[in-house]
């Protein structure tokens, strides 16, 4: 520990072995308990794909009222999950809005003690940068319902990532999707296990980086999620890292299905900035964004100024307050399918030359 009682170094949490127990909690939306098919899916998928015996919490089973007015008892369930010796992994159910609720009843030293490896995005962002004030590596992706539970077939990419953050010691070298989907199936719809969703083919990840920096690498940690959710963590002063633990970081950043457009993520944006955050990172990855949801669709040429005009923002908000700093757009983290389980707190190796990324653990 440090003199501020933060960790000063980081665990990555064990891996998991085939035939282990995981722990599946809600610690967020209990939105499981709506399309408890959905959930279904995703638990016959860790026994079959992965061949893990998951272990449903009570949190995973209770219904959304009852979960939202009690963000204690979603804390009894991540630290249960945490303590238990039997458990190698917690998979969160689904995201939310309202999980910096939680973060008061948490206990940091109980889960750095009984570090584990944890999987969850979208609201979970909360917990990830929890877990990172406490020098816990988590990981953003293979969340239940709408990562692990695709519609149709699961990706053989998703399944790859997912793979190597469960049972190795490091997630190693990314590459791109050959292709990607935010095609949204209705969770309700009877036959949502046989629809595949509409893929399209990837453009490649979009490599933004100075001549001055064009032949550098750069090494640092991971802190991010969900650009929504670090703005309420903003506002709510909790869970955010001190400016001078982010020195010589790398920032992940990747938006949700509220499809905040160019100007609501420049403005959050700057509050980032203003906060004296983004001076402080070496990189910046960037997830593919989605474009639709179920009440908003919009067209082909749509769809690609959306991603065009998030892309802007971002390089020209980043760039107000650190010119020069590598921004690589387009990864497979996020909202979109199919996705890389990145370790949040973990190392990243960004070689602008080589155009690759590449986590090596610790």
């Amino acid at each position: 520990m440090s003199d501020s009682g933060v960790p000063a170094t980081f665990v990555t949490p064990p891996p998991a072995e085939p035939g282990d127990e995981v722990a599946v909690v809600a610690p967020s939306s209990g939105a499981a308990a709506v399309v408890p098919d959905v959930l279904d899916l995703a638990l016959e998928r860790l026994r079959d794909r992965f061949d893990l015996d998951p272990v449903v919490f009570e949190t995973a089973e209770t219904d959304p009222e009852t979960l939202r007015a009690s963000p204690g008892l979603r804390a009894e369930d991540i630290h249960e999950a945490f303590r238990d010796p039997d458990i190698s992994a917690v998979f969160a159910t689904i995201g939310g809005d309202d999980q910096v609720r939680v973060l008061k009843h948490l206990d940091g030293e109980v889960l750095r003690r009984h570090s584990t490896r944890f999987f969850g995005m979208s609201d979970n962002t909360c917990l990830a940068s929890y877990l990172w004030t406490h020098g816990v590596v988590s990981f953003y992706g293979g969340q239940l319902l709408n990562q692990v539970a695709t519609p149709g077939h699961f990706p053989e990419y998703s399944e790859r990532y997912l793979r190597r953050a469960l049972f190795d010691e490091s997630l190693g070298e990314l590459e791109p999707a050959d292709e990607w989907t935010d095609d949204v199936v209705d969770w309700a719809r009877d036959d949502y296990r046989e629809t595949t969703p509409e893929y399209e083919s990837t453009d490649g990840w979009h490599w933004d980086v100075s001549d001055e920096r064009a032949d550098e690498a750069v090494t640092g940690r991971l802190w991010g999620g969900c650009l929504t959710v670090l703005q309420w963590l903003l506002a709510a002063d909790r869970a955010v890292p001190s400016a001078e633990r982010l020195d010589g970081g790398v920032l992940a950043l990747e938006t949700s299905e509220e499809l905040p457009d160019d100007d609501a993520v420049r403005r959050i944006l700057t509050c980032v900035g203003e906060r004296g955050l983004l001076e402080r990172f070496d990189a910046v990855l960037v997830g593919r964004p989605q474009t639709g949801n179920r009440e908003v669709r919009p067209d082909h040429d749509e769809r690609e100024q959306f991603r065009t005009d998030q892309r802007a923002a971002v390089r020209h908000t980043v760039r107000e307050y650190n010119p020069d700093v590598p921004i690589v757009s387009g990864l497979e983290f996020g909202h979109t399918n199919p996705t890389v389980p990145v370790p949040v707190g973990g190392r990243v190796e960004i070689d602008a030359d080589e155009r690759t990324i590449r986590f090596p653990g610790d």
